[in-house]
Formats: C-alpha cells, sequence, structure tokens
C-alpha cells in the first residue's frame, strides 16, 4: 500500500511538472505597422562618455575612435610587444 502511496504522489508531482512546461507566453516584441519598438542604434564613436576610454579617444569623432581601435589592437600584438 505504501509503494502505491508513493508511485501516485510521484506520477501527480510529474503531471504537475509537464503541465507547468505548457503554460509558457511568447515573449516576442509586438510589431505596430511594421516598426521596431526596441532601442535605436548609433554609432560607436557617438556613445555614452567611458570612464576608463583613453587620452586619444574624443567623443563623436570617428578619426580618434579608429586611431583609438588601432592602437589598442597594435598593443595586443605580441610581434610588436616583443619588439619593444
Amino acid at each position: 500500500m505504501k509503494t502505491r502511496t508513493i508511485a501516485s504522489a510521484l506520477f501527480v508531482a510529474a503531471a504537475a511538472a509537464l503541465a507547468a512546461g505548457c503554460s509558457e507566453t511568447p515573449q516576442d516584441a509586438a510589431l505596430t505597422a511594421g516598426k521596431y519598438q526596441g532601442k535605436p542604434d548609433t554609432h560607436p564613436w557617438d556613445g555614452e562618455a567611458q570612464v576608463f576610454a583613453g587620452a586619444e579617444f574624443k567623443r563623436g569623432d570617428k578619426g580618434s575612435w579608429e586611431a583609438a581601435l588601432k592602437s589598442r589592437s597594435q598593443a595586443q600584438n605580441e610581434y610588436v610587444r616583443i619588439q619593444q
């Protein structure tokens, strides 16, 4: 009798777990007349002021952004670092 009670309790718990998986609501963003409702994208050089940004980067200047990326990538190049 005790095993039947345990088996029925396990069956009820499994049925409840399976039924809970069916109640998921969709999480897609609603489209309104084909327009995107999310955050608008900006250019990387127009971003917010960074606390740890280098001194060579000026916010809003594409040329300084590209120069900062180039110097950062050269600092990560092992061949350049070894020759110093």
